[in-house]
């Protein structure tokens, strides 16, 4: 990863973390340190900041929501260039933690091929996994994505998608 690439990470990353508000429980005083200088705008500080946030060394790195709104950022160029392959590798990581928008907006980016090769089963598993825990509006928009790649398939590769569905809801079971 570039130095350049690297410092466009970190401030997508901070970026994520300041429109969601999140708060993030640091270890160490080095780290509040480091994060104050970050948001001050330090571009060295962002850049650390922004490689243990993608690494998880020191901080959290495990935030579905950040990562899935890195992954819209992406996906639009909204404050970030945009860049369907790393959108789709930001959607990956918080579909991969069971985040619905994520998996439907990685299955959406698999039907069109978009950062990633064309694969309708890929595209009707995860839009398939992200209906199924879903309701209304949500639901529906994902259910008629993956409609969508079902019309576009063969009957073996409905059966294929949805036996990697059920394969991955079982290596991933959901918290009640």
């Amino acid at each position: 990863m570039t130095h350049a690439t690297r410092f466009v990470a970190a401030v997508a990353v901070l970026t994520a973390l300041v429109l969601l508000n999140v708060s993030c429980e640091v270890q160490t005083p080095e780290i509040d340190a480091l994060r104050a200088r970050a948001e001050q705008g330090d571009a060295d500080a962002q850049s650390q900041l922004g490689f243990m946030y993608d690494t998880g060394e020191g901080v959290p790195h495990d935030d579905a929501e950040a990562q899935y709104n890195l992954g819209v950022m992406y996906a639009t160029g909204r404050g970030v260039p945009q860049d369907d392959a790393e959108a789709v590798r930001w959607y990956r990581l918080a579909a991969e933690q069971g985040d619905a928008d994520a998996q439907g907006n990685l299955g959406f980016m698999y039907g069109n091929g978009q950062g990633v090769p064309q694969d309708y089963v890929e595209a009707h598993m995860w839009a398939n996994l992200a209906a199924a825990q879903s309701s209304g509006e949500d639901r529906d928009r994902w259910v008629e994505n993956r409609d969508i790649n079902a019309a576009k398939m063969t009957a073996e590769q409905i059966a294929e998608a949805q036996r990697r569905a059920r394969e991955w809801n079982e290596a991933h079971p959901r918290e009640p």
